[in-house]
């Protein structure tokens, strides 16, 4: 078996892959010179020919025609990947949308390694489906058959936590009590892992992993509360309709809050509802934004606003968030105490999570020496003061964090399909 193998990260936001050969470990640039993609695909209406990454998000935002696709990932485990969606009048499974996106980036890393990549750890959630081993089980085995569609031969997973660990590992100096908090864009899994410079060539790792747990919440949840606490009430919603007061549907606004349920809004049988009901309103200039929305197809405009006010109130404490492709000189102020009210359940569920993996390996708070925050999601101000505080012994380490689950990916590889290795590099 050949020694050359990889790791790939397929996120529900952003994706990497890192190849381990000849005892390095490289990130592979997947977008020009950038070592992560976003995790999204643009199917052009014309002749149906897709594009990926940054290239779909802008041709989307520049307002092409076609079918704009993101957190594919979530499908994974449930019926969606059974029923398939039509795209430009075309029925596609997703099975084969997936594998057009993870081909792109292993066509990559073909290209740096000069030959075809037979071996690969896949990573992987704790949970890609919370309460339904048979759902995660699914979830793994759709995964694992559109790896072998699309090229790779020997297949093995790890937990994408575990991986995060594996890529600090190798410099640090000394034995450390670790947890892991990888907090993406569907999933927020914890590791409690022993640590070692000294251990990083062993295979077998079973002894020094003490515990994992996780949850299926998310970045993108993290948007969803957002749009239905600030973004959602300026479309209409909870507002009332006719002589007998009733509350508007709440499902296309909950739709609506979802990257993963945006494209089946854009029913003519859905919209010719809300035009209906446009005329019963009481609120009629904030319905008549959902009826704009909905007719125009600028859903995803929305969430990535939404998403936009969200990284911003990383920085800053009050966020005018634009929404004039919804109305001329339109935007809406959000205060990030808003937005923490907003995502105060899903924080809770986090840390509920994260303190299980410390009882499950029968640590306490106060003995873990530090944390190493990896996703997106940890740059948000009231994750980071949550682990400050459940944590307060513990050096935090949040460096890498989109890309420290592929390296940690290909170190799992190269452990698996090959030998040791020496350093971690970026390829030029």
């Amino acid at each position: 078996m050949s020694t050359l193998s990889c790791g790939i990260d397929f996120g529900t936001s952003n994706s990497s892959i890192a190849l381990a050969h000849d005892r390095q470990i490289s990130l592979v640039p997947v977008e020009q010179t950038h070592v992560t993609i976003p995790s999204a695909i643009f199917f052009q209406r014309s002749d149906n020919k897709a594009f990926y990454g940054r290239i779909a998000v802008n041709l989307f935002f520049d307002r092409q025609q076609g079918r704009f696709m993101r957190s594919l990932k979530r499908v994974l485990g449930t019926s969606l990947m059974k029923q398939g969606t039509v795209v430009n009048g075309t029925v596609m499974n997703f099975s084969s949308i997936i594998a057009s996106f993870l081909k792109t980036i292993k066509s990559k890393a073909d290209a740096v390694a000069g030959q075809e990549i037979e071996n690969v750890v896949m990573g992987r959630p704790v949970h890609f489906v919370d309460h339904s081993p048979e759902s995660d089980a699914q979830a793994q085995a759709e995964l694992k058959e559109i790896a072998r569609r699309i090229g790779f031969k020997h297949i093995e997973f790890q937990f994408e936590p575990i991986a995060a660990a594996f890529a600090h590992e190798a410099r640090l100096t000394g034995e450390k009590l670790a947890i892991v908090a990888d907090l993406g864009g569907g999933t927020s899994d914890f590791t409690v892992i022993r640590l070692s410079n000294q251990s990083v060539h062993k295979s077998d790792r079973s002894q020094d992993i003490l515990a994992n747990t996780g949850v299926r919440v998310g970045g993108n949840d993290f948007d969803k509360d957002l749009s239905l606490a600030a973004i959602m009430p300026e479309l209409g919603y909870r507002s009332t309709y006719g002589d007998k007061l009733l509350e508007v549907p709440l499902k296309p606004f909950h739709d609506l809050a979802e990257w993963s349920k945006v494209n089946f809004l854009y029913t003519p049988k859905l919209i010719m509802q809300t035009r209906q009901l446009l005329h019963q309103s009481h609120d009629k200039k904030r319905y008549k934004r959902l009826v704009s929305v909905l007719e125009n197809e600028t859903g995803h405009a929305v969430l990535a606003a939404t998403e936009g006010a969200k990284i911003a109130l990383t920085a800053q404490d009050h966020y005018n968030t634009p929404f004039d492709f919804v109305e001329e000189a339109f935007f809406i102020p959000i205060k990030r105490t808003l937005f923490e009210e907003a995502i105060s359940g899903e924080v809770e569920k986090i840390v509920t999570s994260a303190t299980a993996c410390l009882r499950d390996a029968g640590v306490s708070h106060q003995a873990i020496d530090l944390v190493i925050l990896t996703g997106g999601s940890t740059e948000v101000p009231l994750i980071q003061a949550e682990f400050k505080r459940l944590f307060p012994n513990a050096a935090i380490a949040d460096e890498n964090k989109l890309s420290s689950v592929g390296l940690g990916l290909a170190y799992d590889s190269q452990s698996k399909f090959g030998t040791g290795v020496q350093s971690t590099t970026v390829v030029p």
